[in-house]
């Protein structure tokens, strides 16, 4: 099925695609003798950096669009701190692909009609939960918009509407747990009318103690999810395998390469993920590097699935790795540490480096029911070096000095 998806998608962009046509002329690709699975591995990578550079050179849209520009009816973006977004554009038909890529989400987290859905974030630019919110209206959800609301508004509305469902980061569903549990309240977060949680934009939600501290406070089920602005919502958790993330196979092909010698890996051997997408025909992507390191199961899952599954989800970022000392560090693996520490309110990872040595060091938030902080920073300071194999300068900073999310959190700071 899948073969013969990308065959027909290969068919229908090749000459009025400008970008993909020029990538697969340039490869020396005959797509009318292509025959897949078998001669997947022919077909040439796509780096983000590709279509960046595509739309600089060719500004606002670049040359990766299949249809006149006037049938475009959606614009996003990808986050960015270079000042170079990469704009995002979709068809009415790429939206609705879109959406049916969610709906799989919710089936997943066991989310439907009769479920209040609340989705406490900007509808900026970014895709985020945009397509998250007219799936659900879709679904048969009752979607409750919040954004350009304070955090207090917000626990206060979902109270209101008794929302049995709320989407966001990770970070973004501790730090209301952090505001409602510094507000006075007869009833507890915990005890509220929501049940699950649907999680993105960030690894957290298949970490443990972050999934673990969000869970406690919230009283309720988090149900991980992934995805890309420029490949849509890949992967998502399903209700009997927590830490898991399902990839839906029915709209992408997915491999695990070698990110060095781009070879397929095993089961079981960590990679990078590289996607097509088999139903955005009017801006897709075809071998699409995410830079997300998985672990790939393609086993049975126990609620039925047999789609391939990322065993703890997306481990790191290939983009966000740093050597430290001869130790390569990821973001995910500080985080791992701190979040088990429930007096650790927040925190902050900084790279520094003088001459030629880079030093970590992590400053925390301390609970102000904590007395004894320097203890706290003790232990840290030790878990971190056990689970890094070097040694962490950990540092109290007063409260509320750490910045706070909403979308994507960015606490791994490498300073030039």
């Amino acid at each position: 099925m899948q073969g013969g998806r990308l065959s027909q998608l290969l068919a229908d962009i090749h000459g009025r695609n400008a970008f993909y046509t020029r990538k697969l002329d340039a490869a020396g690709i005959r797509i009318e003798t292509l025959r897949f699975p078998h001669d997947l591995t022919t077909l040439p990578l796509t780096t983000k950096a590709e279509l960046m550079a595509d739309q600089i050179a060719n500004p606002p849209w670049g040359t990766a669009l299949t249809e006149p520009i006037e049938r475009y009816t959606r614009y996003c973006q990808t986050s960015s701190t270079t000042g170079h977004p990469l704009r995002w554009v979709d068809t009415n038909e790429n939206w609705q692909w879109l959406l049916e890529c969610w709906k799989a989400v919710y089936r997943g987290a066991r989310v439907g009609p009769g479920d209040r859905v609340f989705f406490p974030f900007s509808f900026g630019p970014f895709l985020g939960f945009w397509a998250g919110f007219d799936a659900g209206c879709q679904f048969g959800l009752h979607c409750v918009p919040g954004g350009g609301m304070s955090s207090q508004l917000r626990l206060r509305m979902i109270e209101a509407v008794g929302a049995t469902v709320v989407c966001c980061t990770p970070t973004y569903a501790l730090r209301l747990a952090e505001v409602a549990a510094e507000q006075p309240t007869d009833r507890p977060l915990s005890a509220g009318s929501v049940r699950v949680l649907i999680v993105a934009g960030e690894p957290g939600g298949s970490i443990p103690a972050t999934r673990e501290r969000i869970e406690e406070s919230w009283g309720a089920r988090v149900i991980d999810h992934h995805g890309l602005t420029e490949v849509g919502p890949i992967s998502f958790e399903c209700w009997e395998s927590p830490g898991t993330l399902h990839l839906n196979e029915s709209e992408y092909i997915c491999e695990v390469l070698d990110p060095v010698s781009d070879e397929a890996v095993a089961d079981g051997q960590p990679g990078e993920l590289v996607v097509t997408n088999l139903g955005r025909t009017a801006s897709p992507v075809i071998r699409y590097r995410t830079r997300d390191i998985v672990v790939r199961r393609s086993d049975t899952c126990r609620c039925g699935r047999t789609w391939a599954r990322l065993d703890g989800g997306v481990l790191s970022r290939a983009d966000d790795m740093v050597n430290i000392r001869g130790v390569n560090v990821y973001p995910a693996s500080i985080e791992a540490v701190v979040r088990r520490f429930p007096e650790v309110v927040e925190f902050r990872t900084t790279v520094s480096q003088i001459g030629a040595m880079r030093s970590l060091t992590v400053e925390i938030e301390v609970s102000r029911q904590v007395g004894d902080a320097a203890a706290v920073t003790a232990r840290a300071s030790q878990r971190l070096r056990e689970a890094l194999g070097l040694s962490v300068r950990v540092q109290v900073v007063e409260a509320g000095t750490l910045p706070r999310f909403e979308m994507k959190a960015r606490r791994f700071v490498v300073e030039a």
